[in-house]
């Protein structure tokens, strides 16, 4: 069976977190966003898809050590879909207004930020 594989290019929106399973394996843990813009007529429209994502192993260890909040980033991995729904995670925003988040397993992560860059 083959998977698709998904491209991603984007921002940390948090610093990843580590973890290790019962079994020693690292697990890194982080949020990542994508923001595209358009005009429509005068105004700037923004939209912004946030991605979960999980790297296991050295990389993991690697995520951890040398990723921050901001930090640019290219994933390679896999969608992995809400059990319960087959689609992404849906919850509220804190202003109330829906929103999803996608979980992805990532293969491949590339730091695309270099040391001292600003981040946006």
């Amino acid at each position: 069976m083959t998977h698709s594989l998904l491209i991603v290019i984007g921002n940390l929106g948090r610093d990843p977190e580590l973890r290790y399973t019962p079994e020693g394996t690292a697990v890194a843990s982080f949020s990542v966003a994508t923001t595209r813009t358009w005009k429509k007529g005068d105004e700037t429209q923004k939209e912004t898809t946030w991605y979960r994502v999980s790297v296991f192993g050295k990389q993991a260890e690697n995520c951890n050590q040398y990723l921050h909040k901001g930090s640019k980033v290219y994933l390679e991995g896999r969608l992995n879909p809400d059990p319960a729904t087959g689609g992404p995670r849906l919850y509220n925003k804190q202003d109330g207004s829906p929103a999803a988040s996608y979980e992805v397993v990532a293969n491949t992560v590339k730091f695309l930020s270099t040391n001292g860059e600003k981040q946006e």
